[in-house]
């Protein structure tokens, strides 16, 4: 009799790669994997890669309790220029009817300016890519991008983003914030000098108090770390001055809060 024996190509090289890229990324399953091995040019079918995925053990198990840091991570150079390195983390408020909100803060490690201060209700790995990109337009490239491993920013459309863009993606280890510690400093004077001393009214006037007190951050307020100096920069195109500061009676809840008009 004759039938047919059928004949696969040698997937070994592919088959070490995976599971190296799994054993770094211990959260990824096999489509984010796909985009990861896309970015070294290897882009087998999505079904091929999902059968050598579960042949190899390699799906993602369920586990509790808190965060830790799990593997290593490569250590971080220290940028020299503007944009070789932007640092971002998200930080959330609520506005005076208990609405709350997020910001997406983006923050240049070696000028220490702020690049981008985003409020919104929700804010998806979309919308951040969209964000990053209308950023890029007016401010170039950076070469790495530093984030945290949140759900937003560890999701396909941001894996998609940076290899499209060619962006280098590093993800600081769990529970370890303070190697992200630029933009966790910048989260600190944020919320002590603006979302503690503000009442917000509406997502718009949010967005307003922020801009202007990202225009006073990157132009007048000066900077411990850069010598007195603010950020070697031109001005943002943020229009007119810092709004100031009025005191609400003290008959509100928010003893000692100040309200921008």
């Amino acid at each position: 009799m004759i039938r047919y024996e059928p004949t696969r190509p040698d997937d070994g090289a592919l088959r070490q790669r995976l599971r190296e890229l799994a054993a770094e990324r211990r959260r990824f399953g096999y489509r984010r994997l796909g985009y990861l091995l896309a970015r070294e040019g290897i882009a087998p079918n999505h079904k091929k890669l999902l059968r050598i995925y579960r042949e190899e053990g390699l799906r993602v198990r369920r586990r509790g309790g808190r965060k830790r840091a799990l593997g290593t991570r490569r250590p971080m150079v220290l940028p020299d220029g503007p944009n070789q390195r932007w640092s971002l983390d998200f930080v959330s408020d609520s506005l005076i009817c208990g609405r709350r909100f997020r910001i997406l803060c983006v923050v240049d490690d070696y000028t220490r300016e702020c690049l981008a201060l985003v409020a919104d209700t929700s804010l998806s790995g979309a919308r951040v890519a969209r964000e990053l990109t209308s950023l890029m337009g007016s401010r170039g490239k950076p070469h790495t991008v530093v984030s945290d491993n949140g759900t937003e920013l560890t999701s396909s459309a941001i894996l998609r983003w940076s290899q499209e863009r060619r962006v280098e993606w590093h993800y600081i280890a769990p529970g370890k914030p303070m190697q992200n510690g630029f933009v966790e400093s910048f989260n600190g004077r944020l919320r002590d000098e603006c979302l503690n001393e503000t009442l917000f009214t509406s997502l718009a006037h949010a967005r307003f108090v922020l801009a202007a007190w990202r225009h006073d951050y990157n132009t007048v307020r000066p900077h411990s770390k850069l010598g007195g100096k603010t950020p070697p920069r031109p001005p943002a195109n943020v229009s007119g001055a810092c709004p100031r500061h009025v005191a609400i009676p003290s008959n509100n809840h928010h003893e000692g809060a100040r309200l921008y008009l």
